[in-house]
């Protein structure tokens, strides 16, 4: 049985500096016919893994899904360098421990002080509380940016009618949000990433990979700031260590486009 190992770029700089990490088995657990895989990595200095139940992917046994609500808490937990025990969910076919964590059946879920707390904005909230340093937050005038390109975005893919108005009003969206990265970037908050690039970049991630295979269709070049933005954020370590496969992410829309 497959098991991934998160490293926080953190803990990365702690085994730099030459303190080493025991040597943990893999663990895994078996509920009847399905298996969840855990995600662990500890040291000595290290709180202890947070829980975090994400989807599983369909595509591949063992990997993380393409739920983007999932990956922005994973993004916070390895930006703020914890250590977490994801335990992948299997959503076609919720197991009975996991509806009893989550009775609506939906990912995140995350546990705190022996409580499973559900949605992302919650769970992104709390990580924040409990954990200050590094800060993540977002001044409140900046909370809201770009947070209406990825209603837009959903509105296109769905979209059958090419003259519908829901292409001109994604590229609205991504338009205003490049005049504001251009004036005020590289990140919403500046130079330093915060809570609302994680919570959008996983959206944008979608957004490229779906419109891209659905509608042979990309950002254009004229809105420059935010394909670099795209750029540099896919680019970064958290990311691409928590990013889906473009697999999942095509198979996860396609009931939306072909519904």
């Amino acid at each position: 049985m497959a098991t991934a190992v998160a490293l926080s770029s953190s803990l990365k700089h702690h085994l730099a500096l030459g303190i080493r990490a025991p040597q943990t088995p893999p663990l895994c657990r078996r509920n009847g016919a399905r298996i969840s895989t855990f995600r662990s990595f500890t040291v000595a200095m290290a709180a202890t893994p947070l829980q975090v139940c994400v989807k599983a992917s369909v595509t591949t046994p063992n990997k993380l899904g393409d739920c983007p609500f999932c990956q922005r808490v994973l993004l916070t937990m390895e930006e703020k360098h914890l250590p977490y025990d994801m335990k992948l969910v299997d959503l076609s076919n919720k197991p009975e421990w996991f509806l009893q964590i989550s009775p609506e059946g939906k990912v995140p879920v995350a546990k705190f002080d022996e409580k499973w707390i559900p949605d992302s904005d919650v769970i992104a909230q709390t990580l924040e509380e409990k954990y200050p340093d590094p800060p993540l937050v977002t001044p409140p005038e900046k909370a809201s940016v770009g947070s209406k390109i990825f209603s837009t975005f959903i509105g296109f893919l769905k979209s059958k009618d090419p003259s519908d108005g829901t292409e001109q009003a994604l590229l609205n969206e991504l338009s205003s949000f490049n005049d504001y990265i251009k004036e005020n970037g590289p990140f919403i908050n500046g130079e330093k990433v915060s809570a609302a690039d994680l919570s959008l970049a996983p959206k944008l991630y979608h957004l490229e990979i779906a419109l891209g295979h659905y509608k042979n269709w990309s950002v254009p070049d004229t809105i420059s700031y935010t394909k670099s933005y795209m750029k540099t954020i896919f680019s970064m370590e958290s990311f691409v260590k928590t990013r889906p496969s473009p697999d999942d992410v095509i198979a996860g829309w396609r009931p939306k486009v072909m519904g």
